[in-house]
């Protein structure tokens, strides 16, 4: 009986699994479909995901290299967040056309604007393949033996699905490298930009409000896909046509309620769901310790130069915004950690499941993984400090990556049997890249940085993973003066000024390669990125290898332990979906948030005189006339709601779907609170934001004006 006792804590303990919680491959949802229906689901799981016929799937697309983004129209409209699109509008804006300040709209198709490298793809179907590697994969092999044989496996999977097509294969592993799974796909690559609400709409509360509950962010962003005259992906091309899609999304405006049945189908890009206490801790006390104090000093330097410089701010808001999404989200995270002790619930949960694995048969083979794990994670700890100071401070420098791109040039310089044509063209291939660079480069900004960020390095890496040059050089030369070296490097770095730049290069002789290497900039990155890769890095892969086979063999003893449950796989950008319900929750003792906001929450804020919560206009006159349109409930327009749906990055601009499959919003964020739920779910604050679609639908049409966009939509009212 006490046996019986404890392995029914570790299944209570260790699993944890909430109806909330998980991200589920749509191939698995046949299994999921009665527990969907019970929360609320009123269609079925062939709706949701049919190799055969068109099904949600077909709507729902892979956008750019990180988000998700949905198909509204019949042609080809997608719709996604404004800091998906954020980037293609920066891109499109001049200071002339600052499409990022003040939105952008197109009132018909020849309006709409070309956005180079954006990408949208469909997935066509997904299959089970583990039966064609796994009986491959013996115990005897080494990881690298592995690895060749699941990449030779995979290629010659992929290679058969998509024979005679046009589209695309790839083989992904889960479950820690158990199973594998073949998804098939189709890219576009011509995307145009429709429409982007002003930054004071689409990013209204920016930093301020990132991550934070309650949002009053209107968060989206249209584009279109075009095709070629067959409907298939072509580049662009001024005769290409928007495309047809399989599916297209209806859109509801009968709003929601407390409880109601949701759901999002996107792309989720990476969770460790079961991770071991020693790796919780790492992330805990380590990483997100480091990364959040190398990101906050980089964040305030820069804004110090960016206040009251529209063309500073332009250059570098995506810069910053790229800096502080994953500042805030870490520091979230590493504070959820603690606050629901993580680490110490997570050893309750494996000291159950050590005594599994020493009573249990099929876990006698399991019995060293947890000791294993310490042992890694003990060896991965003092090099943790290295690997983030390197990426996050060190690389952090404008200048350090700028010069990375001259490593190629001096190799080649400084092999003989290389033909000056072809020192030329890569010469002018960095003389190319560099002008773009430049223009929005400060090199003010840059040396206060690379001060802060040497600094930074210089203190907290240990000696035997700094570069001699490192040392020798600032404690040499300057003194252990890091603002002295910045200064000396600013000044007589070529590869801070253009002008310098273009004389090496532009007539670039073998003999530049000598100035280059001797180059103040281009000596240190040199030094620190070699120091990584040879020693650094290596160890690092090594361990990491490791722990790999550890988790791989962790995966395994928890699926045999609890085989009458199907756990969800860890994200890695692949298509999942998640459901949960609209639900309100208790941060904190005392404070309740609510399930919705509405858009007079936008003046209150706005009248706090936070630079962040500026309105444009337009819209506060929208508000105080009440010229809501059909949008409004009881005199006001709903803005954002949060749910249970458990999400994380790359669920940005997934659809939020009913219980009838209708769009009826966009998730944009998760709660400051509950951003831990990538290791760890907690249904009582684990909540994702969407953006309603009312609101959305209120900025395209009162706002915009755009009565040719809602006219090309599919909305109805039930």
């Amino acid at each position: 009986m006490k046996k019986l006792l404890v392995w029914c804590m570790f299944y209570i303990g260790v699993l944890n699994v909430y109806a909330e919680e998980g991200m589920w491959l749509p191939i698995m949802l046949k299994q999921m479909e009665a527990q969907m229906q019970n929360r609320g689901l009123k269609i079925s799981a062939e709706a949701i995901y049919d190799v055969n016929n068109t099904s949600l799937k077909d709507a729902v697309v892979l956008f750019g290299g990180g988000c998700t983004g949905e198909i509204i129209s019949k042609q080809g409209l997608l719709l996604t967040n404004h800091h998906c699109g954020f980037g293609a509008i920066a891109g499109l804006s001049t200071i002339e056309n600052d499409y990022l300040k003040n939105g952008y709209w197109a009132y018909n198709q020849t309006q709409e604007l070309p956005a180079p490298g954006l990408t949208a793809t469909f997935i066509i179907r997904i299959e089970d393949v583990t039966a064609q590697i796994a009986p491959y994969l013996t115990q005897g092999m080494t990881e690298a033996e592995r690895n060749s044989k699941i990449k030779s496996l995979a290629a010659a999977i992929e290679s058969k699905a998509i024979a005679g097509t046009h589209y695309e294969a790839s083989v992904k592993p889960f479950y820690s490298g158990n199973d594998f799974i073949l998804f098939v796909s189709e890219t576009f690559k011509d995307l145009r930009l429709v429409g982007a609400p002003p930054n004071a709409i689409g990013n209204f509360g920016e930093e301020t409000d990132n991550w934070i509950w309650p949002r009053h962010t209107g968060d989206f962003s249209l584009f279109r896909i075009y095709a070629g005259p067959d409907n298939k992906p072509a580049a662009y091309n001024k005769n290409n046509v928007p495309f047809v899609p399989r599916k297209h999304l209806q859109i509801s405006t009968a709003g929601i309620t407390e409880n109601d049945f949701t759901m999002v189908y996107g792309f989720p890009g990476r969770t460790q769901q079961y991770l071991p206490s020693d790796g919780v801790e790492l992330i805990q006390d380590i990483q997100d310790l480091n990364r959040v104090a190398i990101r906050e000093m980089r964040i305030n330097i820069t804004e110090k130069y960016m206040a009251g410089n529209d063309t500073v701010t332009l250059y570098y808001a995506p810069k910053i915004r790229n800096l502080a999404n994953y500042h805030k989200k870490w520091k979230g995270e590493m504070t959820g950690l603690r606050k629901n002790n993580v680490v110490q619930l997570k050893r309750k949960q494996e000291s159950n499941f050590q005594y599994w694995t020493t009573m249990n048969t099929e876990g006698k083979p399991y019995t060293n993984i947890l000791s294993d794990f310490k042992m890694a994670y003990a060896q991965y700890k003092p090099i943790s400090n290295a690997v983030d100071y390197t990426n996050e401070a060190v690389m952090g420098i404008e200048l350090m990556n700028y010069a990375k791109l001259y490593t190629k040039l001096v190799n080649l310089s400084s092999t003989d049997s290389v033909a000056d044509s072809v020192l030329t063209a890569e010469a002018h291939k960095v003389l190319k890249n560099s002008e773009p660079w430049f223009k929005k480069y400060r090199t003010q900004i840059d040396e206060e940085i690379f001060a802060a960020m040497l600094k930074m390095y210089g203190d907290s890496v240990a000696q035997a993973y700094r570069p001699e040059y490192f040392d020798k050089t600032l404690y040499g030369k300057y003194a252990g003066n890091y603002n002295k070296w910045a200064a000396d490097v600013f000044k007589k770095s070529f590869m801070t000024n253009y002008t310098s730049v273009e004389k090496m290069l532009a007539a670039y002789k073998r003999s530049n390669a000598k100035k280059i290497s001797n180059d103040m900039a281009y000596q240190l990155m040199y030094a620190i990125t070699t120091q990584y890769d040879q020693v650094i890095s290596k160890k690092a892969v090594s361990i990491n290898q490791q722990i790999a086979q550890i988790q791989r063999s962790y995966m395994q003893a928890l699926r045999l332990f609890n085989k009458e449950k199907t756990l969800y796989p860890d994200c890695n950008s692949t298509l999942r979906v998640t459901y949960g319900q609209v639900k309100g929750y208790t941060p904190r003792n005392g404070i309740y948030y609510n399930y919705q906001t509405w858009l007079k929450g936008t003046i209150e804020k706005n009248e706090t005189g936070n630079a962040d919560y500026v309105m444009p206009v337009k819209l506060r006159q929208l508000i105080e006339q009440k010229d809501f349109g059909p949008y409004a409930v009881n005199g006001d327009v709903p803005v954002s709601f949060i749910a249970t749906n458990h999400t994380t990055g790359g669920n940005s601009g997934s659809p939020v779907l009913n219980a009838y499959g209708q769009l009826i919003g966009t998730n944009y964020d998760r709660v400051w609170e509950g951003t831990m739920s990538d290791v760890y779910y907690d249904p009582s604050i684990c909540r994702n934001i969407t953006l309603d679609i009312r609101y959305t639908l209120f900025i395209i049409d009162k706002y915009a004006g755009a009565a040719n966009i809602i006219n090309e939509l599919d909305i109805v009212k039930q």
